[in-house]
């Protein structure tokens, strides 16, 4: 038995030390914003490390797609406001020059 707590402690602590992480964090679900976040860079079209005019762009070239005058929905629409409002504030903030 004990060899057992022995062998799953170096292995918890070898987790920890490649991944970053400790084994039971890989069981708990994605943060909410988390999961949010990750739904409008896709639908975007964007990469994680996006900055302002990457949003503004693939905001601009998902709207010429799903405005209600080309066959789109209003729906359509205001999810990609949402995904872009969404993306720009979580952007660190810079006072314009």
């Amino acid at each position: 038995m004990l060899r057992l707590l022995l062998i799953a402690a170096i292995l918890s602590f070898g987790c920890k030390m490649i991944f970053g992480k400790w084994p039971w964090d890989f069981l708990k679900p994605a943060q909410t914003r988390q999961q949010a976040l990750f739904k409008a860079r896709k639908l975007l079209g964007v990469s994680a490390d996006a900055n302002h005019s990457d949003i503004i762009a693939a905001h601009k070239r998902i709207l010429a797609m799903v405005h209600p005058d080309r066959g789109g929905t209003n729906e359509q629409v205001h999810e990609a406001n949402a995904a872009r409002d969404l993306l720009l504030d979580e952007l660190p903030y810079r006072p314009e020059d």
